[in-house]
């Protein structure tokens, strides 16, 4: 596969803020739904008792996945792999298809306006 030629050091001071992003990102993330006491588990929007809108949720409805985003991204630039940037993008439109609609939805249905409006003003991403 093709490689990128970028330095090692560069790559590896890259590869670890990219983690290092993810890593607050993600913990930010988690202590958001803690502090709402309300479920992490995506695999069960309905069990839902809250939408977390504050802390980094004011930027991203996503943080976990974007979270991934960037751990992905990290290994990409790590190991110099232009294929990396076609798992991201792969990624993405996965995420979006058959994880991010189906929450929205199931949020959608229990929260209605609320959610709809938080929806409104904060993007899926960043």
């Amino acid at each position: 596969m093709p490689t990128h030629e970028l330095d090692s050091d560069f790559r590896t001071f890259a590869a670890l803020t990219l983690i290092g992003a993810a890593g607050v990102i993600d913990v930010w993330a988690l202590l958001s739904f803690r502090k709402q006491k309300t479920t992490i588990d995506p695999r069960y929007p309905h069990k839902t008792s809250s939408i977390v809108t504050g802390g980094i949720y004011t930027h991203t409805r996503n943080p976990m996945y974007l979270g991934l985003v960037l751990l992905l991204s990290a290994t990409g630039v790590y190991f110099s792999a232009c294929f990396g940037l076609f798992i991201v993008a792969a990624f993405i439109l996965y995420m979006n298809t058959f994880q991010i609609k189906p929450e929205e939805e199931a949020l959608e249905k229990q929260f209605g306006e609320k959610y709809l409006s938080y929806k409104a003003k904060v993007r899926r991403w960043i």
